[in-house]
């Protein structure tokens, strides 16, 4: 165990008991000598986080890190649920022409940054000229738009060039930034990305590094009566300590490995979210560089072989369910009807074994037809148990595997740039819309880009399946476009995914907020108006 959970579990209680001790002040921390009714505690709130964060603008990071203290800190024009429904944020409102290429933002009056400077077009504008296209998904949608203009002081009009599929669920991932803070400085290295100053519900107070960050109520949130005062993140890098400060209840929230939620479920008082995130998956890409692995009929065999109910049972302790599609069925109305694993990829070993030795490897006299290694990140261990159940289903048909775990700089330098691994596993998000998280695992990847295909795999009929579903705004077309990518995926089957599961999703304590466990609202972050303090 961590040496360093005495010092984390202390964070957290010396968090709550400053808070406590905080009670008989007024809410700017000076004592009220007007106050003749008993003080009222302040409304606290502990959510473990697993790492200091690289930076809190998620414009600049990638990562659930980022994005948690983004949204709750910056705001976005629009939000998105784990449901895939557009809400109103920033903008209040919003149209599209008929023929898709204006779209008009009524964007909301009366908002301030946090420093108190008013929230304006200006600032909308200076986001979708200046930051957007320095992030993954907001590159692709600024590059579809022509001209920006703002017409008044409410309105924001985009004139674009073409259509561009996922445009509501790529800006739901936009931070929107201060055009005052940022402006003629170096976006990326500005001082304001460990220090956001947002429109968001809270407010940035404190970071101190290996240690906590903390963020406290916007009392001017355009949202609502936010319902938190002070929201504390402690900084616990083992999962083990992590579950044990919410066993003991010093955590309001956090996200505690898969292998350890028998012990969430024993406890009344803990709840593993089945929403408020998208859903994630682990997945598998197969190297075609490798001889063993440049047929496709070869890959099919493996991938037939490996067990997939076992990895969710398992691996991840029963807590999800087998992949039988290349999308989850919360993306139901872009899956292939066509596309059936159980059926594609029957787990029948005598037959597999059959097409192993008729494509050329037999069995040798080590007891193994050939060994691959398969590469995953160390500090994904949820990830690393899915590895063994791999090894064990490969095992069953003389296919020896070599497990390799490392930290995620070795990981990426290993699969993009040396090409060295058989297969690789990770934990991935579906992401706001197909060809924002799904896609990129799939289309060509040429200059070998991190964490997108791996598989040296180059199709040009996928590609242009993929880039269809950019294309068009009309759902119906889309689907037939993701269809296409599946089937086409399937035929290659380079990469897959094994089991969607929320086991990494957020644990919560119910014991001190209720409706913490409302999953309704924007993805990968709390229910901050709605969640209601009960105390202790």
């Amino acid at each position: 165990m961590s040496s360093t959970r005495p010092r984390r579990l202390a964070l957290a209680a010396a968090a709550a008991a400053a808070a406590l001790a905080l009670a008989a002040c007024a809410p700017g921390g000076q004592p009220d000598d007007t106050a003749t009714d008993a003080p009222t505690a302040e409304r606290l709130y502990i959510e473990a986080i697993s790492a200091d964060p690289t930076s809190m603008n998620p414009q600049f990071a990638g990562g659930p890190i980022p994005l948690r203290f983004g949204f709750a800190v910056l705001g976005t024009l629009v939000e998105v649920t784990d449901s895939y429904e557009i809400l109103p944020g920033l903008a209040e409102s919003w149209e599209f022409s008929p023929d898709g290429l204006t779209i008009t933002f009524k964007i909301r009056q009366g908002v301030t940054w946090h420093d108190g400077e008013p929230f304006t077009v200006d600032d909308v504008i200076f986001n979708f000229e200046e930051i957007m296209p320095l992030q993954t998904f907001g590159k692709a949608l600024t590059s579809a738009i022509d001209s920006i203009e703002a017409p008044d002081d409410s309105t924001v009009v985009l004139t674009m060039n073409s259509q561009y599929g996922p445009f509501l669920e790529a800006l739901s991932q936009q931070a929107i930034t201060p055009k005052h803070i940022y402006e003629g400085t170096d976006y990326v290295t500005n001082p304001a990305n460990l220090a956001p100053i947002g429109t968001g519900p809270m407010m940035f107070e404190s970071f101190e590094p290996g240690a906590q960050v903390v963020l406290v109520k916007n009392p001017d949130w355009w949202g609502g009566d936010v319902q938190v005062d002070r929201a504390i993140y402690p900084v616990m890098t083992d999962v083990n300590t992590r579950t044990l400060a919410m066993l003991a209840g010093e955590l309001d929230s956090a996200i505690i490995d898969p292998a350890q939620q028998d012990q969430v479920t024993a406890n009344p008082d803990l709840e593993l979210l089945d929403g408020g995130v998208f859903r994630q998956g682990i997945t598998v890409t197969f190297n075609s560089l490798l001889p063993e692995l440049e047929s496709a009929d070869v890959r099919a065999l493996i991938f037939a072989a490996i067990d997939r109910e076992a990895v969710t049972q398992r691996a991840l302790s029963g807590i999800g369910e087998a992949a039988n599609s290349f999308f989850p069925d919360t993306l139901a109305w872009a899956q292939s009807p066509d596309v059936n694993f159980e059926k594609d990829f029957p787990r029948d070993l005598d037959a597999i074994n059959a097409g192993l030795d008729a494509a050329g490897y037999p069995v040798q006299s080590d007891g193994w037809r050939f060994s691959l290694d398969l590469r995953f990140i160390s500090a994904l261990s949820d990830v690393g148990a899915a590895g063994e159940v791999v090894k064990s289903s490969l095992a069953d048909v003389g296919i020896n595997v070599n497990l390799v775990g490392t930290a995620e700089p070795v990981w990426m330098e290993e699969v993009y740039q040396n090409s060295n691994f058989g297969i690789s596993m990770i934990r991935s998000t579906v992401s706001a819309d197909p060809s924002l998280g799904i896609s990129r695992w799939m289309i060509s990847n040429p200059d070998r880009i991190p964490v997108t295909n791996g598989s040296g795999i180059s199709d040009a009929e996928l590609d242009a399946a993929a880039q269809g579903a950019l294309s068009t705004l009309d759902r119906d077309e889309r689907a037939t476009y993701f269809h296409t990518m599946q089937e086409r995926a399937r035929d290659l089957i380079y990469y897959a995914p094994l089991s969607w599961s929320n086991g990494s999703n957020y644990t919560v304590n119910t014991t001190r907020w209720e409706n913490l466990n409302a999953t309704d609202g924007q993805t990968n972050n709390p229910p901050w108006a709605t969640m209601s303090w009960i105390g202790g």
